[in-house]
């Protein structure tokens, strides 16, 4: 650092936008850090070959400096690789949590090392992930992203971290950011603090709380995060009591680094310290003074950057800002880029190509739908249960646009920030796929998108599969005030189940409303957003494995519960946390 310009160091506290990382530009401004915003790609369904040329030449353009600091990227990674064509894509984070209701929290960790596999085959070292938020509120549009609502499951949930990282050494220094090798990454704790409190679970809103309503709610995870090594930790657009979390020294400064022990380094959120002000952006120079005085390191500037570095620069020079915190930035990211090995190894390993979507990594994608799929009815009053569903039957139907679309079965964060739909989008199995090669060669499978009464009544079929949901979300675009079924999921359910014996297969990222429904339906699972394969939904519901998810969520009778969690007075659920009905695998 003795040896480093103000140039060079403001240079290594910028992180700017995959489009503009020419390798000149990287040289000229000695950038630290750049990534690829949700969608952001060298080209539509990129290699591995492409990811990794791309990478390697902005690198070549960092280490061209007079010092040779390798730049650093990174990248979303919330349930696999999804900006990527043909990678594994895992199930979100709220089915991830189910997985340790399960008793197998190691499922999680081997999640996080195969993710991390992945990553490293197209060259990229860093990760956007997890995100460590207590979601208190399904109506959150990023609800699916969050472990769950008890702050206990959340930070077991920290696993992933590890996963992702590598098991660091005994009586490793807390807080001290570690990376096992080339086979890891570094990994990013998110958004840091209380981002599911906000008032109505509105994205980006106030969390009115205590400080020890904070403490007790919403740190919990960030203790476990810092207590496995967590490289970095990204702040929340959110704010606590009226004050931008962008902006605030006390959480970041004195809980985060001085209290806590944290010694990587915090980056703000994409164009985060523009949000400070209303509009964003009003007044750039005092949310970069206010940002970077309050403890941010490193800034998500996509686009802004030469802007950024400018403003930095003056108010270093005219001491608004003093070079004491400019150090302790660069300090953080140096020593961030140490711990992972990247002086030494500041390149791409082309022998992990194959890693990619393979097939091992597949089959623990699968392996984690089966866990994770929540039985919530199984059998009307009197009758006995109705899964296992046999896989020899005349002629079966499956409705709902969810049970043939890989994009609706992946949600947001898949291939583009928001989500898409469709089977183009990546490789995998939809649900209808994994249930024709699951049912016996002689059964007949209908599909039907969205069938009629008539349609229905008129076929004879031996029973239904309905598999209804969400469309594809991502952050505000999620935020859902009243969280009903979205059409037409009712009327084939009414089609379908009042005519049929019927199993609903519900593809949510958090629990809707089905009050009105319920009795209409045999049986009814919850999925969740099960990601590439959809083979493991086949698995349970015909019996090859049991049923054995517990709900991380408290399911409501109605929104006007909301927020309602486990551990609130006149808590009243439809089906509490934690539960989950069981199923044995079937003999035959």
């Amino acid at each position: 650092m003795s040896r480093m310009s103000l140039e060079e160091k403001i240079g290594q506290m910028s992180q700017i936008e995959r489009v503009n990382a020419t390798a000149d530009v990287m040289k000229k401004y000695f950038i630290g850090s750049v990534l690829s915003g949700a969608g952001s790609v060298p080209a539509p369904n990129a290699s591995v070959e492409e990811w990794v040329s791309m990478v390697t030449e902005m690198q070549k353009g960092a280490l061209s400096t007079p010092l040779g600091i390798p730049m650093i990227y990174g990248i979303d990674a919330v349930h696999g690789h999804g900006n990527v064509y043909r990678a594994t894509l895992f199930p979100h984070n709220i089915v991830k949590s189910i997985q340790f209701a399960c008793r197998d929290p190691e499922l999680v960790k081997r999640i996080g090392a195969a993710t991390a596999l992945e990553v490293r085959a197209t060259g990229i070292p860093y990760v956007f992930g997890p995100c460590i938020a207590v979601c208190r509120d399904p109506r959150w549009g990023r609800c699916y992203e969050s472990f769950g609502e008890d702050p206990r499951l959340v930070q077991t949930m920290t696993a992933v971290i590890t996963g992702l990282q590598g098991e660091f050494p005994p009586k490793y220094q807390k807080g001290k950011p570690y990376v096992a090798g080339t086979r890891n990454v570094a990994a990013c704790a998110k958004h840091y603090v209380g981002d599911g409190g906000t008032q109505k679970g509105i994205n980006e809103n106030n969390t009115v709380t205590s400080l020890r309503g904070l403490l007790s709610i919403h740190m919990p995870p960030y203790y476990s995060a810092i207590a496995r090594g967590v490289s970095t930790i990204m702040v929340s657009y959110s704010s606590w009591n009226g004050v931008k979390m962008h902006a605030n020294r006390f959480l970041i400064t004195d809980i985060l680094k001085k209290k806590l022990h944290f010694k990587g380094f915090v980056i703000s959120d994409y164009t985060g310290i523009d949000k400070i002000t209303t509009p964003a952006h009003a007044d750039y120079p005092y949310s970069v003074k206010i940002s970077i005085l309050a403890g941010i390191d490193m800034v998500m500037i996509p686009f802004t950057y030469t802007e950024f570095i400018s403003d930095l620069t003056k108010l270093v020079q005219n001491k608004t800002i003093p070079m004491s915190r400019i150090d302790d930035a660069v300090r953080r990211i140096l020593r961030v880029k140490f711990s992972m090995g990247l002086f030494e190894n500041p390149f791409p390993d082309p022998s992990l190509a194959g890693e990619l979507g393979n097939q091992a990594h597949r089959d623990l994608a699968r392996e984690a739908v089966r866990k994770s799929l929540v039985l919530l009815k199984n059998g009307k009053y009197g009758e006995k249960p109705f899964l296992p569903l046999p896989k020899k039957a005349g002629k079966i139907l499956v409705a709902g646009a969810h049970a043939d679309n890989l994009g609706y079965q992946c949600g947001g964060w898949t291939i583009t920030w928001q989500g898409l739909g469709g089977n183009n989008i990546t490789t995998g199995t939809t649900i209808l796929e994994g249930i024709k090669s699951t049912v016996d060669p002689s059964t007949e499978v209908i599909y039907a998108e969205n069938p009629t009464t008539d349609f229905v009544k008129q076929n004879y079929f031996s029973y239904a599969v309905v598999v209804i949901g969400e469309l594809p979300y991502a952050e505000t675009m999620g935020d859902n005030l009243n969280l009903t079924i979205p059409d037409p999921g009712p009327s084939i359910i009414r089609n379908t189940c009042s005519n049929l014996k019927c199993v609903v297969v519900l593809i949510s990222g958090r629990p809707l409303v089905i009050m009105p429904y319920i009795g209409m339906m045999d049986a009814l699972v919850a999925a969740w957003l099960p990601g590439t394969e959809g083979s493991g939904v086949a698995d349970v519901l015909f019996g090859d494995y049991g049923f054995s998810g517990k709900l991380s969520r408290t399911w409501y009778k109605s929104v006007h519960q909301l927020p309602m969690n486990v551990g609130d007075p006149h808590y009243d659920p439809l089906f509490p946390f934690g539960f989950g009905l069981k199923t044995q695998p079937s003999k035959a």
